[in-house]
């Protein structure tokens, strides 16, 4: 399959396979979706909502969540206006304002902070177990004895271990400094560790509690499937409009025009900027973040497609195959964000010909939050500076090449120079 395997079903379905592949890799059934008139047959709409959901992604938090954005933008703002007009990794920045941001709605406003103490290493891990989680695993094809004598031969089982517990003992830290302070807070004032332990004291003495394992594993699911995500979707959106000028013009003059004189952006200002929403969108098309949504196993014999599925396969849907599909896109490998203005065209699950969060109960959680804080950082880029590359390097000269990994970005890190847009007169 190589290190981008949803170019390489997409290549096998439309050559040869068709829509609904199955496949053997190693030992495991799996059956691989590219279109979106299969991708309908295979949701299963049966799991209810988690603790997560409503405590960090619902529509609420969401919005009780800006005070994090805010201050995280304006310190992306700042960070590169202190760089002056000179080349940087944009990426990079991006990483930092979305992990400012969750490590704030999550562990609370001293993330970051200097009495927190902890913010480099911990950003050290994240980077880590991004890395061991995206890396090949001999046993997921080989579940025996030889797949298990693989991943450690690799050194797989290792890091993986070394990630693990250097998470427990942070997270054990964490909870405890929130069981330690004695001051009450409001319902909007409490972040998610507050949220959870609060939740693990009510099961106390119950047949099936909420325990310290549970609010560690929900906080490492949170960390490692939010920041990578986002961070890239801005980046991709980004490399799309530097390499066509027009339309970076085009959004920097609704966005200036829009907000006028003010020196940011403010949640209330993004509802305005339609085409920002059109370029968002038309970047998830392209670019979906996790391009092979999160498999799924069939409790059941099913058919898709009319195909005969057998009971405990695994399901890819293929959202990266199905956003470049001719039958359903005009030029779909063109970047082309007006073909969603004026459309009733949504992310929320409801148009299976447009799925990079996936649809029904399973789709991701995280979508609210993601699409508002890519947004949010996005507009605020675009009206708080100009944009250019660097010297002797022209649109046509930058790599689209994937890599592989949690969330799928460019192989070669997007350098850009940013120079402060002066909006007074």
């Amino acid at each position: 399959m190589g290190a981008l395997p949803h170019q390489s079903f997409c290549r096998m379905a439309r050559r040869q396979h068709g829509a609904v592949m199955l496949l053997r890799l190693g030992r495991v059934p799996t059956v691989v979706v590219s279109s979106a008139e299969a991708a309908r047959d295979v949701e299963q709409w049966r799991e209810r909502r988690k603790l997560l959901v409503v405590e960090f992604l619902s529509t609420r938090r969401v919005q009780n969540a800006w005070y994090a954005r805010e201050a995280e933008v304006e310190k992306l703002i700042d960070r590169l206006t202190s760089i002056g007009n000179k080349p940087v990794f944009l990426e990079d920045h991006l990483f930092r304002y979305m992990d400012g941001i969750v490590g704030t709605v999550a562990f609370g406003n001293i993330y970051g902070a200097e009495q927190f103490g902890h913010t480099k290493h911990f950003h050290d891990m994240i980077n880590e177990a991004m890395v061991a989680r995206s890396s090949f695993c001999a046993e997921d094809y080989f579940p025996n004895a030889f797949g298990r004598l693989m991943d450690h031969l690799t050194g797989l089982t290792s890091r993986r271990e070394r990630v693990f517990w250097e998470f427990d003992a942070f997270f054990e830290t964490i909870i405890e400094q929130h069981l330690e302070s004695s001051h009450a807070k409001s319902n909007n004032s409490c972040d998610l560790v507050d949220v959870l332990i609060g939740r693990m004291k009510e099961d106390q003495g119950s047949s099936i509690g909420f325990s310290r394992d549970n609010i560690k594993a929900l906080l490492t699911n949170t960390f490692t499937g939010s920041i990578d995500t986002c961070s890239v979707t801005i980046g991709w959106a980004m490399t799309e409009l530097i390499r066509k000028p027009w339309m970076l013009k085009k959004l920097q003059d609704e966005t200036r025009s829009m907000i006028g004189n003010k020196e940011r952006v403010h949640p209330d200002d993004l509802p305005k900027l339609k085409y920002l929403k059109a370029v968002v969108m038309e970047t998830l098309r392209l670019h979906p973040p996790v391009p092979l949504l999160v498999p799924r196993e069939t409790l059941r014999d099913i058919k898709i497609s009319g195909y005969d599925v057998p009971a405990k396969t695994r399901i890819f849907v293929n959202a990266w195959a199905i956003g470049r599909d001719p039958a359903i896109w005009d030029n779909p490998e063109e970047f082309d964000p007006d073909r969603f203005e004026g459309k009733d065209v949504s992310f929320n699950g409801t148009h299976f010909d447009f799925v990079p969060f996936g649809a029904g109960r399973r789709m991701c959680a995280g979508m609210a939050m993601g699409v508002t804080t890519a947004e949010f950082a996005l507009a605020n880029l675009i009206h708080c500076f100009d944009w250019a590359l660097p010297e002797g390097v022209a649109g046509k000269d930058i790599s689209m090449e994937e890599a592989g990994g949690l969330a799928v970005h460019k192989k070669i890190p997007l350098l850009l120079v940013p120079t402060r847009y002066n909006w007074r007169p």
